[in-house]
């Protein structure tokens, strides 16, 4: 299961707990999304996570900054919609794992023609955090969009521990989520709930 993780407030160090309990918990990927932070400061970050990330099954990922995610030696960069080309990032580095943001079928056929590793599709239900970018697609657009796709393509948006299960039975390959993981009272608990609800535990 990708975690999304983004403090909205507060030092970095905050974040730095939330990645340490995510890789504890077993989740898959984790995306850092902090835009706020200075240069430096997400350097830094990204660094830390990248070292606790070692020797797990956990990859970490660098939303949209790409000189980033190569200084700290991350796994990957995650591109949103409108950042750096999928097919540049991919002739450029052959070996780096991309994720790429869609909100609709052509983004999505788009992101697996320049050679994206997984893609992120939704907003799948009503979130306030994926307003900009339209009214929910809904689990039958989710359906569609795995369908048409011959790589992962992973739900996002309102995922919550009630609706994870018509995701995965949509043919999501995983869900991926900020407030699902960052208010979770157990971690452990709620991925492994996760991944019994998708028939992998």
């Amino acid at each position: 299961m990708p975690a999304r993780l983004r403090q909205e407030s507060g030092p970095a160090g905050a974040v730095l707990g939330l990645i340490e309990r995510a890789i504890a918990a077993g989740v898959d990927l984790i995306q850092i999304r902090e835009s706020d932070l200075a240069t430096r400061e997400l350097l830094a970050l990204v660094e830390a996570a990248v070292a606790r990330a070692r020797g797990t099954g956990t990859r970490i990922l660098v939303n949209d900054r790409l000189d980033v995610a190569l200084a700290a030696s991350a796994d990957g960069v995650h591109l949103p919609t409108h950042g750096f080309p999928v097919a540049d990032v991919r002739r450029e580095y052959p070996d780096l794992l991309i994720g790429a943001s869609c909100h609709n079928l052509e983004e999505a056929r788009r992101a697996e023609e320049g050679g994206a590793d997984f893609v992120v599709f939704g907003p799948v239900y009503e979130t306030p955090a994926k307003k900009p970018y339209g009214p929910p697609v809904g689990v039958e657009k989710l359906a569609e969009a795995v369908r048409a796709a011959k790589i992962p393509v992973l739900a996002l948006g309102g995922i919550k521990l009630e609706n994870a299960g018509a995701c995965l039975q949509a043919g999501a390959a995983g869900l991926a989520a900020i407030s699902l993981f960052q208010t979770s009272g157990d971690l452990r608990e709620t991925v492994r709930r996760l991944r019994a609800a998708g028939g992998k535990e």
